[in-house]
């Protein structure tokens, strides 16, 4: 019905409303009234009105369609404008070809107001008629052109995330292949150990790479990132480690945990005083860094790019869902991270 109305229906009464408005207005600049003329010059306007309707609004049809099936790119103000410039020209010619020679030939012949009705009164008409039609393709257009930002800015946050946590992995693969190293020469059945457990911290960082994992396998693997530095530690180390029990299958983004752990293990220094925990409160989880450091332990007291990695991951992992407080002092640095679960 919706389309038999648009179709049939519409484009006659599109020229009536033009004939009448136009009409309207020459009487009442000339003080006349339409229905006191002959009703076969009334008869006669109106149905070349209503030709006038069928055949713009078929001609502006074929007009939409051409745009639509020519567009490479998605609409833009430019298409937009060059659309509207072609309906505005279409008017001006099917107006001037149908009602300007009508005008000519009816009563007292053709008039400067009568152009001006012709050419101004349609074209008001043909732009609103423009607007409607054009709405939904207008809509359309906006919702992909959102989408597609949303999608750039997502393969660019992506990207950005990926290059952030492969900065990660060069640090820890030295440290770990020179523990091995060394290890070798002391204590064969030690150095399998550790290469067990240095398989283990590798699948997880290259294999286990899901949007988020449970809170349990991040513990799971900074248990052993923990084992496998103890091993390299200095025998000085006052080692302090407490995950709450209560930690299970909490989901959390992998690897947000490690720079804290690894600036700890290669700043500690002083007494040599480390303490590690992470503790669920109501909807966050705390995660709590303490290390003494060396005098003049210089970058360190910073955190070095690691935590500058971590800062930009966090805002873009938990946007407004974290805090990481750092503080430190003559002998200690503290980090704390906290982060809101949903």
């Amino acid at each position: 019905m919706k389309r038999t109305f648009w179709k049939y229906l519409f484009p006659a009464l599109y020229g009536l409303l033009v004939y009448y408005t136009i009409r309207l207005l020459a009487d009442s600049s000339s003080g006349t009234r339409f229905w006191h003329r002959p009703l076969l010059l009334n008869t006669i306007e109106v149905l070349c009105s209503i030709v006038m309707g069928y055949i713009f609004i078929w001609m502006l049809n074929r007009l939409f369609r051409f745009f639509d099936e020519n567009r490479t790119a998605g609409l833009s103000y430019r298409s937009i404008v060059n659309e509207l410039g072609y309906v505005c020209l279409l008017n001006l010619v099917v107006q001037n070809a149908t009602l300007l020679p009508m005008a000519a030939l009816t009563d007292n012949g053709l008039q400067w107001e009568d152009v001006v009705d012709i050419n101004v009164i349609p074209l008001l008409y043909s732009l609103i008629y423009y607007g409607v039609r054009r709405s939904n393709i207008f809509l359309q257009a906006y919702v992909q052109n959102q989408l597609q930002l949303e999608k750039i800015a997502n393969d660019q946050l992506q990207t950005e995330l990926k290059f952030l946590r492969a900065q990660y992995h060069p640090h820890f693969l030295f440290n770990a292949l020179n523990t091995i190293y060394f290890q070798m020469d002391e204590d064969v059945a030690a150095a399998k150990k550790t290469v067990e457990r240095f398989s283990e911290l590798l699948r997880y960082q290259l294999y286990d790479q899901q949007q988020t994992v449970s809170i349990r396998q991040e513990i799971q693997y900074l248990q052993n990132f923990i084992d496998l530095q103890r091993i390299r530690s200095s025998t000085k180390l006052q080692l302090s480690v407490h995950f709450d029990e209560q930690l299970g299958n909490e989901q959390v983004y992998p690897l947000l945990f490690l720079p804290l752990v690894e600036n700890a293990f290669k700043y500690v220094g002083g007494n040599f005083h480390l303490r590690m925990q992470m503790t669920k409160q109501a909807t966050e989880i705390c995660f709590v860094v303490e290390n003494a450091l060396p005098e003049h332990a210089g970058i360190a007291r910073k955190g070095g790019i690691g935590l500058d990695n971590l800062k930009r991951r966090l805002e873009l992992l938990y946007p407004g869902a974290h805090t990481l407080t750092i503080q430190t002092t003559r002998d200690t640095f503290l980090a704390e991270l906290k982060l809101i679960l949903n």
